[in-house]
């Protein structure tokens, strides 16, 4: 019985431990995990996750969900941006010409 404790309390510190990596493994840093999707017409709007920074970026009008791995080409990148399709200001977002949906 002792034993078999011992191997659970293991285990799940391990997958605790597998988790947690994954979770704050940095990407590159044309990646990211979408963590929140804006769509207006002509464009996406995805703050993405990348390890412990999270970020905007704004595209192309694409079909994306919270959770996919995105992988972008950026264009330019503006602080204070001001949307008014949103009627919200972003601190710095980066616009790209393109994204891809990594499986």
């Amino acid at each position: 019985m002792k034993i078999s404790h011992l191997f659970l309390a293991s285990l799940l510190s391990l997958l605790f431990f597998s988790i947690s990596f994954a979770q704050n493994t940095k990407l590159p840093n044309d990646e990211g995990i979408v963590v929140t999707v804006l769509d207006t017409t002509g464009y996406t709007y995805m703050e993405l996750e990348n390890g412990d920074r999270h970020f905007w970026i704004a595209a192309p009008t694409t079909k994306v969900k919270v959770g996919d791995h995105i992988r972008f080409v950026e264009s330019m990148a503006m602080t204070n941006f001001s949307s008014k399709t949103l009627d919200r200001t972003f601190p710095r977002i980066i616009f790209v010409s393109s994204t891809l949906i990594k499986k």
